[in-house]
């Protein structure tokens, strides 16, 4: 048995979607633990795109699929999703399970969410608008509506009447034909139950029973370390624990279970939303950047900002996650640069920093401090093994070893579920070793 932990160890975007595609191959559960329809994981297999928000990306290999608690569920866009891979030949039930105890966000929640952004445009987060941040508040005031509440029509109808009446000031710029009535969200919601009912269960007994059984466990998060609630560039992150300590409160697997924790990263950086970027590339090399990663978000299409390596924020991911490899995505796209920019650190007000800064203004008044190598100009996508890479190439994924001051695993070449060089076979064959 192998649990695997899989992380954004930059802003998000990372490829998470195709590197959990590969790496669930040899799973047999796979796991999201944290945020909601806000991510988007992209795969591409035989020829087909499948755009996931909800569901974790091992579906797409046939595998047990688990959405834990610390999830939170706009059941519309869940069954869309449904939908759509039904519609694509796949069999769902008993493959599917939900937790009882993840929280649910209702029509309230998305126009909350777009309210707060237009309030006040000089201090917008750059929130995706899917009412993520005020479904995860409702969830720490206790007021919440979960899963198993849908099938307590007494319960929900006084959780939602509750809830209506605590929106109300709220949602008061809109007309009373735009806000969705109490007796018409409860009437939806109460469909809703029914169809859901088959996938429901409690996810940790899943768990549990899987790992006593000797299965692989892989979790798979959504999101960056950047945008980590408490460990990210506050308050330009998302509502969750993005981390790899939230693959155990989102999910009820003990932590002493874990046995591996991966970070992805690209070979460069990109960002959406609002928040300091310090290695953002000039405008012409952004544009280059962009246009070859096709770095446009697939939650909201919305451009990406794309910046060099950031090594300093890397290594804040490798502390707060733990991380025991980096798992490095889209080395190809930066094949066509004659010279790469790698930051090793950043200075403030002249002086050299040690460590991440938490203060938002600090990190706007950082200057990266490059190092500058030579780009190989060489087409990497046909590369299996890590010596069919060019020797700058090679050159630079060991540079990044050193200044993150964590191993690199895997490289992705490509989209393709082929394209990948394998650097460490335990994370493909879950035979991890314990310290």
């Amino acid at each position: 048995m192998g649990s695997l932990v899989v992380v954004g160890a930059q802003w998000g975007d990372e490829g998470k979607g195709r590197i959990v595609d590969l790496l669930s191959e040899r799973a047999d559960v796979v796991v999201r633990f944290q945020g909601g329809a806000n991510a988007g994981h992209t795969i591409v297999a035989e020829g087909l795109e499948y755009i996931l928000h909800l569901i974790p990306s091992g579906m797409v290999r046939g595998k047990t699929c688990l959405i834990g608690n610390g999830v939170v569920l706009d059941l519309s866009a869940l069954f869309e999703e449904m939908d759509h891979l039904i519609a694509r030949g796949m069999q769902l039930e008993g493959k599917l399970w939900i937790s009882d105890r993840a929280h649910i966000t209702l029509p309230y929640h998305r126009l909350l969410d777009a309210a707060r952004e237009a309030a006040n445009p000089a201090r917008k987060i750059g929130t995706t608008m899917r009412g993520i941040g005020p479904t995860y508040v409702d969830k720490m005031m206790r007021i919440g509506v979960r899963v198993c509440d849908l099938f307590d029509e007494e319960l929900l109808c006084e959780k939602v009447a509750a809830n209506w009446e605590d929106k109300t000031h709220g949602l008061r710029h809109l007309t009373d034909e735009q806000r969705p009535h109490p007796e018409a969200v409860i009437a939806q919601y109460r469909e809703f139950a029914e169809r859901l009912k088959p996938f429901v269960t409690d996810c940790s007994v899943i768990l549990d029973e899987a790992r006593r059984a000797g299965e692989h466990i892989l979790f798979e998060g959504a999101q960056g370390t950047g945008l980590d609630i408490d460990f990210g560039t506050y308050p330009y992150v998302t509502s969750s624990n993005t981390i790899s300590g939230g693959a155990c409160t989102g999910s009820g697997f003990g932590p002493t279970y874990i046995d591996h924790v991966a970070g992805i990263a690209k070979a460069y950086t990109t960002r959406v939303g609002e928040g300091p970027f310090p290695t953002l590339m000039e405008p012409e090399i952004e544009e280059k950047c962009r246009t070859i990663g096709h770095e446009f978000g697939a939650t909201t299409g919305r451009k990406r900002l794309c910046g060099w390596f950031d090594a300093m924020l890397v290594r804040h991911a490798v502390r707060v996650n733990g991380l025991t490899s980096l798992i490095l995505t889209k080395l190809d796209v930066l094949d066509e640069f004659e010279e790469i920019k790698l930051c090793t650190g950043y200075t403030y007000q002249g002086e050299p920093l040690k460590h991440f800064p938490s203060s938002l203004k600090v990190l706007a008044a950082c200057e990266p401090v490059y190092e500058t190598l030579p780009g190989w100009m060489t087409p990497t996508g046909a590369a299996r093994q890590f010596s069919d890479l060019p020797a700058a190439a090679q050159t630079y994924i060991r540079r990044l070893e050193e200044v993150c001051s964590v191993p690199i695993g895997l490289i992705s070449v490509s989209p393709s579920r082929e394209s990948y060089i394998a650097l460490d076979d335990s994370l493909l064959n879950y035979e991890f070793k314990r310290a």
